[in-house]
């Protein structure tokens, strides 16, 4: 069952089952129910209700904010918000009036490709170890 869990955390890029069950606040249930942990994260937001029994469990479900331990899913998460929420009342990528949202079309289109540039490079830079996390610190 961990083992699910630790697939289901890496594919959604979390740290943490907390992590995950945030992670659902952006994700439609069509695409939230691939598995056990995904719907049961799904169910548990929706609910609104928190996981205080996490760490008795398992380090792996607890949920630690730890800057440099931030998953990528984390630290996505604002400007993945944001697109969702723009698209929520009515804002799309084919938009022809970016700057009716404030934005100059190139800031418009990275908002879109943003998300799917992450996704692609995501797995690289995790790859990559400790050069990707100096990187994520602001170090050379």
């Amino acid at each position: 069952m961990l083992a699910q869990l630790a697939r289901t955390l890496k594919e959604w890029h979390c740290n943490s089952f907390t992590d995950l069950i945030d992670e659902m606040e952006l994700l439609d249930w069509n695409v939230a129910n691939k598995d056990f942990w995904s719907r049961l994260a799904k169910s548990l937001h929706s609910q609104k209700v928190s996981v205080t029994w996490a760490e008795t469990m398992d380090k792996t479900l607890a949920s630690v904010l730890i800057p440099e331990k931030m998953s990528w899913a984390t630290a996505t998460q604002s400007i993945r918000k944001c697109k969702s929420l723009i698209e929520k009342i009515g804002g799309s990528r084919v938009d022809t009036e970016p700057s009716a949202w404030g934005l100059d079309v190139h800031v418009w289109k990275l908002l879109w490709t943003g998300e799917e540039a992450m996704k692609k490079g995501i797995p690289i830079l995790k790859g990559q170890g400790s050069k990707a996390s100096k990187i994520y610190q602001g170090q050379p």
